[in-house]
C-alpha cells in the first residue's frame, strides 16, 4: 500500500487540538505494594489497587508508583477497564505505543463507554497512528453525533490523508447537524480555498459577514478571498468598509498590505504600511521586519526613497531610545549619504545606558571615512574606557598611528589587539595589519633615504630588509591563521612580486586571491603583475584588460600598469595613452614624465 504524505504543520494543529501530555514513566526503585486491609473483600482487591494508584499519580505525583498499583489491579482482574484507561493517561504511559495498547483494551473491555472512545482516538492522534485514527473519529461521528468535535478532528484527519473532499463533506454534515459553528466554518472556508473552489469560498464568507455585519475579522477574510478571486474592486471596498468600522484595525492594514503587495501597487503599499507604523497595536518588530524587507533590494530602495525616508522618520520619532531603530536610522542615513546626520545620531546617543558598542563604531568608522584623526583618536579612547575588550577598538587606535606615520607603534598596538581577538579569522585580519604596518615601515624608509640621497646606504637597505621580513612573517602567521585572506594573500603576493622573490608562490596566492574575490579588479592587477615579472608578458596583458574591464578605467594604478606591459610588449604608442590617461586622472606627473623619457630615450637609442 503506498503511503500518504503528512503534512507536518496539520499534524501539529491536531495534536494541539488535544490535551497535551508526555509519555515520560516516573523512575527510582520500587518499593513492595501494601495490601488492602482486611475489611476489604477480595473481590474488591482491583478496585483498592487501582484507587491507591489513582491518589499517587494525582496527589503524590509518583508515577512509578502509580503505574505498581494499576498493574497490580490488571493482574487481579484482567478485565478492569478503568485501570487500563488510567494506564493511557498523563504522563503513566512508558511509550505513546503502551498509551495506545491501554487505551485500546480500555475500549475493547466497554464498547459502550464514549469516554473509553473518545480517549482511545485522541491517543491514537498523539501517536500519529492517522489511519486509525481516522477510522475511530469516523464511528465516533456515528456513536455520538452530538458533539461537534468529532466532525473537526475527522474533518482535520480526511485533509491529512489528502482527502479534502471527504473533509468537506464532514464539515457539511456537521453544518446540517449543528448550523454554522465558527471554527468549523473557518476549517470549511480554508479548505474550499485550498481545491480552487473560490467562489464556494466567496459565498461562505459573505454568509458568514451577514450573519455578523459589525464582525471586523469576517469582513477581513471576505476582502482577503475577493483579492485571491482578483475581484480588486470588491476587495477594495471590503476592506473600505472594515476601515470605516475601524481605522486602526492592524489586522485590516496588513492583510490590505499583502493586497497592494501582490499588485505590485508599491506607493499604495508603502502608504498603508505608513499608517501601520504609526500605530502603537502593530509590535516593533514586526515593523522594523518591514522596514528591512523595504530596504533590501537597492533599486526599490532608490525608487521609493521618499516613501521609506517617511518609514524611517516615523520610526526614529515614534522610539528615539530604542537601540535597535538607533541603529535602522542611522543606517539609513549613511545609505542615503547623509554622513554628517548619522554621524550627529550616533554622536547623540553615546551618552545612552548602558553603552551600546555599535553606537561608537559608527562613529569611529564615520569620522575615519571623513579624514578626522583627531575627533578618531577622541572616541576610540573613549570607546576604550567602555570596551576595553574589543578588539575592535585597539585595532582603530592602530589604524590611527598608521594615519599618522607611525608605524611602530601601529604594528605594536596591533599586536596587543590579538589578546582580545576571539576567532581565527579575527586573528588572521589582524597580523595581516601588523605586515602592512611593517610594509609601510619599510616605504617610509625608501622614500626617506631618497629625499636625502642615501638610498644606497647598508645602514639603510638593511633597515629596509627587516621590515619587509617582519612584515613577510607577519602575513605568514595570517595565512596560518586564514589561508584564504585575500587581502593578504593579494598584498603578499603583489610585494612578492616587486622584490623579485618567490614568483611562482606570488602567482598561486594572487590567482587565489582573485578566485575569492570573483575577478576583483584590484586582485587581477596583482596577478597580472606577477605574470609580467615571470615574463609571461601576453598573459599579464590578457588578465591587465579585464582588471582595465571591470574597473571602468578608473584606478590610476590599474592604467600605469596596463601601460607598463605594453610598453614591454612594444607597444609603445597605447603605452604612452594609457599613462597619460593615469596622468590626467591625478597619477604622480614625475612618474608619467619619467616613464615617457625612457621610452623615448629607448627609441633613439634604437
Amino acid at each position: 500500500m503506498r503511503s500518504v504524505p503528512v503534512n507536518k504543520k496539520l499534524v501539529w494543529v491536531i495534536v494541539c487540538m488535544l490535551f497535551s501530555s508526555a509519555f515520560v514513566a516516573g523512575k527510582g526503585p520500587q518499593a513492595p505494594l501494601p495490601a488492602p486491609s482486611a475489611d476489604w473483600p477480595d473481590s474488591l482487591h482491583s478496585v483498592w489497587f487501582y484507587t491507591e494508584g489513582i491518589k499517587s499519580n494525582t496527589i503524590s505525583g509518583d508515577t512509578a508508583r502509580a503505574r505498581q498499583f494499576l498493574h497490580e489491579a490488571i493482574r487481579l482482574d484482567s478485565n478492569f477497564a478503568p485501570a487500563y484507561f488510567a494506564l493511557s493517561t498523563g504522563r503513566l504511559p512508558a511509550s505513546p505505543d503502551e498509551a495506545v495498547e491501554m487505551a485500546r483494551r480500555a475500549w475493547e473491555l466497554d464498547t459502550t463507554n464514549l469516554w473509553y472512545e473518545r480517549n482511545y482516538g485522541q491517543i491514537l492522534l498523539q501517536a500519529a497512528r492517522y489511519p486509525e485514527a481516522l477510522e475511530r473519529y469516523r464511528r465516533l461521528t456515528e456513536k455520538d453525533p452530538k458533539d461537534p468535535d468529532n466532525f473537526r478532528l475527522l474533518a482535520a484527519l480526511y485533509e491529512l490523508q489528502r482527502n479534502p473532499y471527504m473533509a468537506l463533506a464532514t464539515l457539511d454534515s456537521a453544518e446540517l447537524r449543528f448550523g454554522r459553528i465558527p471554527y468549523l466554518t473557518a476549517m470549511k472556508r480554508r479548505l474550499l480555498v485550498s481545491t480552487n473552489q473560490l467562489d464556494k469560498a466567496i459565498a461562505e464568507s459573505r454568509r458568514t459577514v451577514e450573519e455578523s455585519p459589525y464582525d471586523t475579522e469576517n469582513r477581513i477574510v471576505l476582502a482577503s478571498l475577493y483579492g485571491l478571486a482578483k475581484k480588486d474592486s470588491l476587495a477594495r471596498a471590503e476592506y473600505a468598509a472594515v476601515l470605516a468600522l475601524d481605522s486602526t484595525n492592524v489586522a485590516a492594514l496588513m492583510s490590505l498590505s499583502d493586497f497592494y503587495n501582490d499588485r505590485r501597487d508599491y506607493r499604495s503599499l508603502l502608504a498603508v504600511n505608513q499608517q501601520l507604523f504609526n500605530l502603537d497595536e502593530m509590535p516593533l518588530t514586526e515593523k522594523i521586519k518591514r522596514f528591512e524587507i523595504f530596504t533590501s533590494d537597492n533599486r526599490f530602495y532608490r525608487e521609493y526613497y521618499p516613501h521609506i525616508n517617511t518609514l524611517a522618520s516615523t520610526l526614529a520619532i515614534r522610539y528615539p531610545k530604542d537601540p535597535r531603530i538607533v541603529e535602522l536610522y542611522g543606517r539609513h542615513l549613511i545609505n542615503s549619504g547623509e554622513l554628517e546626520q548619522a554621524l550627529a545620531l550616533y554622536k547623540l546617543h553615546l551618552a545612552d545606558t548602558p553603552p551600546q558598542v555599535s553606537y561608537y563604531r559608527w562613529v569611529i568608522d564615520i569620522e575615519s571615512y571623513l579624514q578626522r584623526p583627531d575627533s578618531v583618536d577622541r572616541y576610540v579612547e573613549e570607546a576604550l574606557q567602555h570596551f576595553p575588550e574589543e578588539a575592535d577598538f585597539h585595532i582603530a587606535e592602530g589604524n590611527i598611528h598608521t594615519y599618522a606615520g607611525r608605524h611602530d607603534q601601529a604594528a605594536r598596538i596591533y599586536k596587543q589587539s590579538l589578546r582580545y581577538a576571539d576567532t581565527d579569522s579575527l586573528r588572521s585580519a589582524i597580523w595581516g595589519l601588523i605586515g602592512d604596518a611593517h610594509h609601510q615601515q619599510a616605504e617610509t624608509l625608501m622614500k626617506k633615504a631618497k629625499e636625502a640621497g642615501t638610498t644606497e646606504s647598508p645602514r639603510v637597505q638593511a633597515a629596509v630588509r627587516k621590515a619587509m621580513k617582519t612584515c613577510y612573517d607577519a602575513y605568514e602567521r595570517s595565512l596560518h591563521y586564514d589561508s584564504d585572506n585575500s587581502l593578504v594573500l593579494n598584498n603578499y603576493a603583489y610585494f612578492l612580486a616587486l622584490d623579485g622573490n618567490q614568483l611562482e608562490r606570488a602567482l598561486a596566492m594572487a590567482q587565489r586571491a582573485v578566485e575569492l574575490t570573483d575577478n576583483n579588479p584590484t586582485y587581477l592587477d596583482t596577478q597580472a603583475w606577477v605574470l609580467f615579472r615571470l615574463g609571461r608578458t601576453d598573459e599579464a596583458k590578457r588578465v591587465m584588460q579585464q582588471a582595465i574591464a571591470l574597473d571602468g578605467h578608473s584606478s590610476t594604478e590599474l592604467l600605469v600598469h596596463y601601460g607598463d606591459i605594453l610598453h614591454a610588449l612594444g607597444q609603445d604608442f597605447l603605452a604612452e595613452s594609457y599613462w597619460r590617461k593615469a596622468l590626467e586622472k591625478g597619477y604622480d606627473a614625475n612618474e608619467i614624465d619619467r616613464r615617457i623619457r625612457s621610452m623615448k630615450a629607448d627609441k633613439n637609442t634604437e
